[in-house]
């Protein structure tokens, strides 16, 4: 197939076709060889074979992706397709087959691993490896590693302490921002799409910048690299859209007893005891033997799918309860039951069979509003917030996906396999709602559509419509700005703290500084670390206390998951409610106050400025290994309870590695005047002229113009 790549002066391809297919196969081709270390390790990470190539690191996550079936899941979600989307996702992996040798063969990390060999002739991907990589990106997205700490703290404080984990009163939670303006409040007459997609910050980055143009359509925007199409955020000339996580709960986590019947492996369901799928998988494990020499291990790990969903965490422990090695499941006669912390993972893709792929070539193709919210009906997972617009000057907002009809208690905590009143009972409607002024969703419970439990706190809505304001005359400059604003919404929570504390001395200093602060994070702010170093102090404090001692207890749960399961990272996202609550539960939240504010004071001129302290630190899948590929480290403004959300986590690091993957601005007025930005370069290579050319870019604010020069365009 044939076709044309052009670059722009950033390195971003734009490609044209002359169908889709050929464009497809360009688009896989030309993302293999710019992004292949990438796209490949996301392979690995789909089929369960990470620990083959990186080691020990790599088991945790490759048992998960073994018990959840996620390779098998993709190749049945391939299955189901309809035959043009097939067509397309096809032509999409042979063109990664053709360009995979040779953009590995210019990445780093093969030779770091000493893997030139299988660098030189890689193993081709499968029809349904891109549909597995979305899937793999997404599964740990969802609300299910929640619940796991939820039930953990109802099971060790009470059910009377969720409250005060509730994270809408902790803007670190999530940080993303959309927003659309009407052409009555633009300079242009048109209208505007701008946001900035929150995710952990990852080297290469999470998002790809693409053009792709064919007789059926020309669109420019951001993918996954790995996966056809533009998924979340484009810009089709006559339409563009963009998305926020809707913070919609759609995963269910179920409690699972199992025993053993004759030989056979059982777990409790509605109607009584019922067979589950059971099966061993290996995982080979790259490692070194006495000699010298690499000798890979092989660990056997149990799989086993219920009625409600492959078994997650805990498998282990429950069949060692039943009296038997995991290793020799299905085995033996024993029939006594258990009840250990066993839970299933059940999914809207696994229940319907389809990831949402249906959706791809339609948002491509769209024109029009009507289009893209046609599109976006097919979506599936994860559910999304969607701002769209047109030339016209329509404007909507969407909520799609979907979130199965069921109890209340689903959305909170796990919930008995064996208990009827937790069945799905169908699908939940989306919303569609026309704009006509302004539309701003920041993870919002106003924006989300009622769909979910934990929600970011309305901050950062609230301060882009403030910066909005009554203008009438705004352009993408302007949106530009509001993306890097830095005023933070926890100061005044913070100054009402620390204006009551009882202090002297050195740490009256602190709260003089405290209070005296502008509220704004920026790197040369010392009221800004000041204020971080006392927020770390605190939740340090709050993991301290006897009351919430109980939760460090272990909880028996895959390290992969121990992030959601880390005590004083969990107070870190919610030490918001938890300071204006956790009174009530015996917990003097003024003494927490005074002793942090004392701790601070004792650091001394060690606390200087915001950017000393919050720095960038894009994460790398090789980071610790001698020579593996990095990026500067950079001061970066903003803070969890910004509109520039560049998160960290409080009580743990202030390194800056989430926040803002990408910056656009889309104008309705012209395509060519919309801008973007990403926290590194087109390249996946750091080395490569394009691998972090944007950066100096993304930490100032600025944003480069869609070079429409270098767009090959059709007039479709």
């Amino acid at each position: 197939m044939t076709g044309e790549v052009r670059r722009d002066r950033w390195g971003i391809p734009h490609l044209r076709a002359d169908d889709v297919l050929a464009l497809a196969h360009l688009q896989g081709r030309e993302a293999a060889r710019d992004r292949a270390w990438q796209m490949e390790l996301a392979r690995w990470r789909m089929e369960g074979r990470t620990a083959e190539y990186l080691g020990p690191d790599g088991l945790a996550w490759d048992r998960f992706a073994q018990q959840v079936r996620l390779e098998p899941t993709a190749r049945d979600f391939h299955a189901g397709l309809d035959p043009e989307t097939r067509a397309f996702v096809d032509a999409y992996v042979e063109g990664v087959n053709e360009g995979m040798p040779l953009g590995l063969a210019g990445a780093p990390e093969p030779a770091l691993l000493g893997l030139g060999a299988y660098a030189g002739r890689p193993r081709p991907w499968e029809p349904w490896t891109p549909l597995g990589v979305f899937w793999a990106i997404h599964l740990l997205f969802g609300t299910f590693p929640g619940k796991l700490f939820n039930a953990h703290v109802a099971d060790r404080l009470g059910e009377e302490w969720l409250d005060l984990f509730h994270t809408e009163g902790g803007p670190w939670h999530s940080g993303s921002n959309a927003w659309v303006i009407g052409g009555h409040r633009t300079r242009s007459g048109r209208p505007l799409i701008a946001g900035d997609p929150h995710r952990t910050i990852e080297l290469p980055n999470a998002y790809q910048q693409v053009g792709l143009a064919c007789p059926e359509f020309d669109v420019v925007g951001f993918t996954f690299p790995g996966v056809p199409g533009i998924q979340h955020f484009g810009h089709a000339g006559g339409v563009a859209w963009a998305i926020t996580n809707a913070m919609a709960d759609y995963q269910d986590l179920t409690t699972e007893q199992l025993r053993r019947q004759d030989g056979r492996l059982e777990a409790r369901g509605v109607d009584g005891w019922e067979p589950v799928d059971d099966e061993i998988e290996t995982v080979c494990v790259r490692g070194e033997g006495a000699d010298g020499l690499e000798h890979p291990d092989r660990v056997a790990v149990p799989v086993v799918v219920t009625a409600r969903g492959p078994i997650v965490t805990g498998l282990e422990q429950a069949l060692a309860a039943l009296g038997r090695e995991a290793s020799h499941v299905g085995e033996g006669t024993v029939t006594t039951e258990a009840r250990p912390a066993a839970y299933s993972l059940r999914t809207p893709s696994q229940v319907t069979g389809d990831l949402g792929f249906g959706a791809l070539l339609p948002l491509l193709r769209s024109r029009t509003v009507d289009d893209v919210t046609s599109a976006l009906a097919r979506w599936v997972e994860p559910v999304n917030s969607a701002v769209v617009a047109d030339t016209s000057g329509a404007m909507r907002h969407l909520v799609v996906g979907k979130v199965a009809r069921r109890n209340g208690a689903n959305r909170v905590r796990p919930v008995p396999a064996w208990d009827p009143c937790h069945r799905w009972e169908g699908w939940l409607p989306g919303t569609v709602t026309d704009v006509d002024d302004v539309m701003v969703s920041a993870n919002d419970r106003a924006s989300g559509g009622g769909l979910g439990v934990e929600y970011s706190t309305p901050h950062r809505a609230t301060r882009i419509r403030e910066l909005i304001a009554e203008r009438t005359d705004l352009t993408a400059d302007d949106c530009a700005a509001i993306h890097v604003d830095t005023l933070n919404g926890q100061a005044r929570l913070a100054r009402e703290l620390v204006s009551a504390a009882v202090v002297d001395g050195d740490a009256a200093a602190v709260r003089d500084v405290l209070l005296g602060w502008d509220g704004h994070s920026d790197p040369d702010s010392r009221g800004a670390a000041v204020f971080a170093a006392w927020r770390h102090e605190l939740v340090g404090w709050f993991a301290e206390h006897p009351r919430l001692a109980p939760l460090l207890a272990p909880t028996g749960h895959s390290v992969l998951l121990e992030s959601w399961l880390d005590v004083p990272l969990q107070i870190g996202l919610t030490w918001g409610p938890m300071a204006r609550g956790v009174d009530r539960m015996g917990v003097d939240v003024a003494e927490g106050v005074r002793v942090a504010l004392e701790r601070v004071a004792a650091q001394g001129d060690r606390v200087s400025t915001w950017g000393d302290r919050h720095w960038f630190g894009a994460i790398h899948a090789l980071e610790g290994l001698p020579g593996a590929p990095m990026l500067p480290r950079a001061a970066v403004p903003g803070d969890t309870g910004c509109v520039l959300a560049a998160g960290s986590a409080p009580g743990v690091t202030d390194r800056c590695s989430k926040g803002p993957v990408a910056r656009y601005v889309w104008d309705l007025a012209d395509r060519d005047a919309s801008r973007w930005v990403v926290p590194g370069g087109a390249s996946g290579a750091p080395d490569d002229e394009h691998g972090g050319d944007q950066l100096d870019a993304w930490l100032s604010g600025r944003l480069h113009r869609v070079d429409g020069t270098s767009h090959p365009r059709f007039d479709v």
